[in-house]
């Protein structure tokens, strides 16, 4: 089957390597806009399958072109940014805009390094063809997610720890890639205060997005939310984001859960491996202290050392297709029969919480 793209870039010669880039494999038909107010006449002459869309552009801007392309006629879009703390920011309100991915753009010389993420663009240009594109209603600001409470200076939520050994706590591990940033916002902005295990997320991401995007939940989270740095103990009411472009893993240090940034293991293919994490997080914790959550993205990053969680007594949980962005991270789980449950991601926050707090506090989470 034949992907229509349309590439929209400001930059002719932009539009030149991203053409050749995609053309050099069969399977892409690729036509071009020079702008956002380009792109929207082209997209209604054309029906693309996917749009690559740049974020910055004269006449009209790659986030006022996503608002009215998701508005008008969604179809998944895949943004162009720069691997800068602005372009982390403008790609986080693209994806909750309605985008289905990014493609970093590399520094240095465009063709040199643009082509060192060929393989890297025209898979997430594939992946966004099968993926789902949610039409939203309003402007920008009408779209962008409810803040969360601010959680009370100085006071730390009374903390239920289920039993275990000697009262100890557990772990939540949470795998994620393409279509990750909206869906975690999703679920653990649900998380209400006194939720009993902390939370470590591996999320494919460039390191130089990992920090924005902790500060950018620990704002809409009753959680507080860290980037991985270096070794960090995991203690309750805690979420932590692996650093990007390296791996996490879990480890006991002075007797406490702690998780490890560590050069990434190049036998992998994606990065922080949720493979790895969880396979670490076996070696430290026993299983019934722990629950693995795998969500949408493109791959099987995970999914072997989920179904063996699950096989030694730990609980999973797999987003389901209906909610999913990109159902591949999540299908290979269920397919090797690793999954306790399968849920769309708008209820995964009041599972973990009937699990670990009881039914009271996952009806509460989820405002039942």
């Amino acid at each position: 089957m034949t992907i229509k793209v349309l590439v929209v870039d400001d930059s002719a010669l932009m539009r030149k390597y991203l053409r050749e880039i995609l053309t050099a494999e069969p399977g892409f038909e690729v036509e071009t806009a020079r702008d956002g107010e380009d792109a929207l006449e082209r997209i209604r002459e054309l029906d693309p399958d996917v749009v690559t869309l740049d974020i910055n552009m004269p006449r009209m801007d790659g986030l006022t072109c996503l608002a009215h392309i998701m508005s008008e006629s969604p179809r998944p879009v895949v943004m162009v940014s720069s691997l800068t703390e602005q372009g982390a920011l403008a790609t986080f309100e693209a994806l909750e805009l309605g985008a289905v991915d990014y493609v970093a753009k590399p520094g240095g010389t465009v063709s040199l390094n643009l082509r060192e993420v060929a393989d890297e663009i025209r898979a997430k240009v594939r992946a966004a063809a099968g993926a789902r594109a949610r039409r939203r209603t309003g402007g920008p600001a009408a779209q962008a997610a409810p803040a969360r409470p601010a959680r009370r200076e100085g006071a730390r939520p009374a903390v239920r720890r289920p039993p275990g050994r000697g009262g100890e706590t557990g772990l939540v591990l949470v795998g994620v890639s393409t279509g990750g940033p909206s869906t975690l916002e999703v679920i653990l902005t649900a998380l209400p205060e006194g939720f009993p295990w902390p939370v470590l997320v591996a999320q494919h991401m460039p390191a130089r997005f990992t920090r924005v995007f902790a500060e950018r939940l620990d704002r809409r989270c009753a959680l507080a939310v860290r980037e991985v740095q270096r070794a960090m103990p995991l203690e309750p009411g805690q979420i932590a984001i692996a650093q990007g472009d390296a791996d996490v893993l879990v480890q006991r240090r002075l007797g406490r859960v702690t998780a490890v940034t560590a050069d990434p293991d190049e036998s992998l293919l994606w990065h922080p491996s949720v493979e790895r994490m969880v396979r670490s997080a076996l070696e430290a914790c026993p299983p019934e202290r722990l629950v693995g959550v795998q969500l949408t993205g493109m791959g099987h990053d995970g999914a072997e050392a989920m179904a063996e969680l699950h096989r030694r007594g730990g609980r999973t949980i797999a987003e389901s297709e209906e909610s999913a962005v990109v159902f591949g991270m999540p299908r290979e789980l269920i397919e090797r029969g690793g999954a306790d449950v399968v849920l769309p991601r708008e209820r995964i926050a009041a599972q973990l919480c009937e699990w670990l707090m009881g039914a009271p506090e996952a009806a509460q989470a989820t405002g039942g």
